[in-house]
């Protein structure tokens, strides 16, 4: 199986950095700001936007990032692979009344985020919530679109969109594999 890259460190180092704009322009500013990653790569990723937002506005509050495991929360855990539940890891004055960005390597059926979401008010109640991911796939299951995208790529049910990042597997990359239906 050969896989084809799509982005780059560069690339992704771009898209974080439009994205972390974007997310600043957007809430007009990092105050009451909460990042929350979905374990495994979200959680870096949502911890490398906060480091990006910090140095865009130094002098501002900053952007508290931590962690939502959702995986109790998904409904398809008969039919996929589970994995071991990570910490849950909010900011110490939680997600009250404050605009909570999830963040997510890949959006694809959209049940990762039914699953955050349901965790989310377990745990609180934001003001508001923001969804930004580095790859859009399409294929969505769920009425779920998200606010900030590094990359949108349309792909076939049939490939897989490999995420790579130097925390966890050395290298920062997007690989597409054509695979097996």
């Amino acid at each position: 199986m050969m896989a084809r890259a799509v982005l780059s460190q560069a690339d992704i180092s771009r898209a974080l950095t439009r994205i972390s704009h974007e997310i600043l322009e957007s809430n007009r500013g990092s105050s009451d700001l909460v990042i929350l990653g979905i374990p495994t790569r979200g959680v870096i990723l949502a911890r490398r936007i906060a480091e990006t937002i910090a140095r865009i506005e130094p002098d501002a509050a900053p952007a508290l990032a931590g962690a939502l495991d959702v995986t109790m929360y998904r409904d398809d855990l008969t039919r996929t692979r589970t994995r071991t539940p990570q910490p849950t890891d909010l900011p110490p004055r939680g997600i009250d009344g404050k605009t909570v960005v999830l963040v997510d390597d890949v959006l694809y059926s959209g049940r990762t985020i039914r699953a955050a979401l349901d965790a989310l008010s377990d745990l609180g109640r934001a003001r508001a919530v923001r969804l930004a991911v580095l790859v859009d796939r399409g294929h969505r299951e769920f009425p779920i679109r998200a606010d900030f995208v590094g990359k949108n790529l349309p792909s076939s049910a049939r490939e897989r969109i490999n995420v790579r990042l130097v925390e966890i597997d050395g290298d920062d990359a997007v690989t597409i594999d054509e695979g097996e239906e």
